[in-house]
């Protein structure tokens, strides 16, 4: 089953990335380059150091890449010189992530990160613990987390055209690993992005008292002991609207597809709105689920979707 009006393909979003002026002319041979002095690095770290409390660009030359980087303070943004070519593969700073970001703002475009793995289980590609992120053209891949973001409720979060495919583990003691985990944050906006084949937890858990969720598919017909596909734990407000929904056949719970508040009501879902969206079930799956499950009063504004049969539209938990 395929939805035209989702990008289906990570190559497809990476492959259209429009890199700044002057990036292609910087110093070549390093694998990491600030451009705007065109100095070059042998070492991430190095190159977000020289940036320091300021504002820059790292580009991230092709190829695989074994070191990582803590971006502690300023305004940095790292571009893949080639869209999909440039890999953060198997490595982690902090025991965290491939970047741990506790700037003021990060910016991430065509960047790959893969097969990244910590002992607490929680291993990610980023690690968001303050400041504004935005994620573009970029995937996520075999790891144990995707994005993992803690508490700023000052400051949003922007995923944009980005692929998240065989993450999340209920391995752990601690509890499940998702493809994307958003603590309390002001917001989060996820667009025109794809969630497949998960291998544990939800596709994407969120804190965040808004959320916008539009025009993304969440494909779990692949998925290996997955939970929901959206859950939003404390309640949110915001709209989650054309999105793809399909549930597979494998599933460590497969009672509802949308869960609002089964943590606890933090935040009013009042002004939550779900519309125009299809969600069914993968061939073979015969048994009967909830789209949205809410477990609070709140009088979340369910529209028109498209619900295959055995999806009940709503229930009160």
């Amino acid at each position: 089953m395929k939805n035209p009006s989702i990008l289906p393909l990570a190559a497809a979003a990476l492959g259209v990335l429009i890199l700044p002026m002057g990036i292609a002319a910087a110093q070549p041979g390093a694998p990491y380059v600030v451009v705007e002095s065109g100095q070059g690095f042998a070492r991430l770290q190095d190159a977000v150091n020289a940036i320091g409390d300021g504002m820059g660009t790292i580009q991230v030359g092709d190829g695989r890449h074994t070191d990582c980087a803590v971006q502690g303070a300023g305004d940095i943004s790292y571009v893949a010189a080639t869209p999909g070519q440039a890999v953060f593969d198997n490595v982690a700073c902090e025991g965290k992530a491939a970047l741990v970001l506790r700037g003021r703002s990060a910016k991430i475009t065509g960047l790959v990160f893969s097969n990244i793995r910590v002992p607490d289980f929680n291993g990610s590609g980023i690690r968001l613990e303050k400041g504004n992120l935005t994620v573009s053209q970029s995937w996520f891949r075999d790891s144990q987390q995707g994005i993992l973001a803690g508490v700023d409720t000052a400051s949003s979060i922007t995923i944009d055209k980005s692929t998240f495919t065989r993450l999340g583990t209920c391995d752990g003691p601690g509890g499940c690993a998702h493809s994307v985990y958003i603590g309390d944050y002001g917001s989060l906006s996820v667009t025109r992005s794809r969630f497949e084949a998960g291998r544990g937890g939800h596709y994407l858990k969120s804190r965040s008292r808004r959320v916008a969720v539009l025009n993304s598919s969440f494909d779990d017909t692949a998925g290996r002991g997955t939970n929901y596909m959206i859950d939003l734990p404390g309640g949110s407000s915001g709209r989650i609207a054309n999105n793809w929904f399909v549930q597979g056949p494998n599933k460590e719970n497969h009672s509802a597809f949308i869960t609002v508040a089964p943590e606890g009501k933090q935040y009013s879902s009042a002004g939550l709105v779900i519309d125009g969206n299809d969600a069914r079930f993968a061939p073979g799956v015969n048994w009967e689920s909830t789209f949205v499950a809410n477990w609070t009063d709140d009088a979340v504004q369910i529209g028109a979707n498209k619900l295959g049969a055995g999806i009940k539209r709503t229930d009160r938990r």
